[in-house]
């Protein structure tokens, strides 16, 4: 009797789940766990690049840049990629961290998740300055990617004079 005013609404995918559509539309023939990678990637980028509130241009021409060296990747399908972060970056950037960190733990092999952790460093550098609030985010982040301080020390290395902390 209530079933049809008790149903939610049918809705576009939000944050995460369109963000992960549209890696899907635009890596083609890539097998789904490449395609969890680059979505956690992407969506890891947002939660550093947000940390201090300001999702930059040159933060987003840094994933721009990493998106390219993707095979398969597509302009197009950077475009996308971007604009789903420019349209969902708090969802994003405060909820979905354990999610995309969870996703490169069962994933990724450490290698592979210390080069994330150094592209996550690289963008939170790209704009010249390394806040306190992203050198908060990339711990935490470092912490949850199964690595540790010896790690996230030797990421931040050749930025260490952008880091705010030092700058004071």
């Amino acid at each position: 009797m209530f079933g049809r005013w008790l149903r939610a609404p049918e809705r576009p995918p939000e944050g995460a789940e369109e963000l992960r559509s549209v890696v899907r539309q635009n890596l083609g023939s890539a097998d789904e766990d490449t395609v969890r990678v680059v979505t956690a990637l992407a969506g890891l980028v947002g939660v550093v690049a947000y940390a201090d509130r300001d999702y930059s241009e040159l933060e987003e021409r840094q994933l721009r840049s990493e998106l390219a060296r993707i095979h398969g990747m597509t302009a197009a399908g950077i475009e996308a990629i971007c604009a789903v972060l420019r349209r969902h970056i708090l969802e994003v950037a405060t909820v979905q961290l354990p999610r995309y960190a969870r996703e490169l733990v069962a994933l990724a092999d450490r290698e592979l998740r210390f080069d994330i952790l150094q592209v996550l460093v690289d963008v939170a550098a790209s704009d010249g300055n390394i806040t306190h609030a992203e050198t908060n985010m990339l711990r935490t982040v470092t912490t949850a990617l199964g690595l540790d301080q010896r790690d996230y020390n030797a990421a931040q290395a050749r930025h260490r004079e952008k880091l705010s902390a030092l700058k004071s």
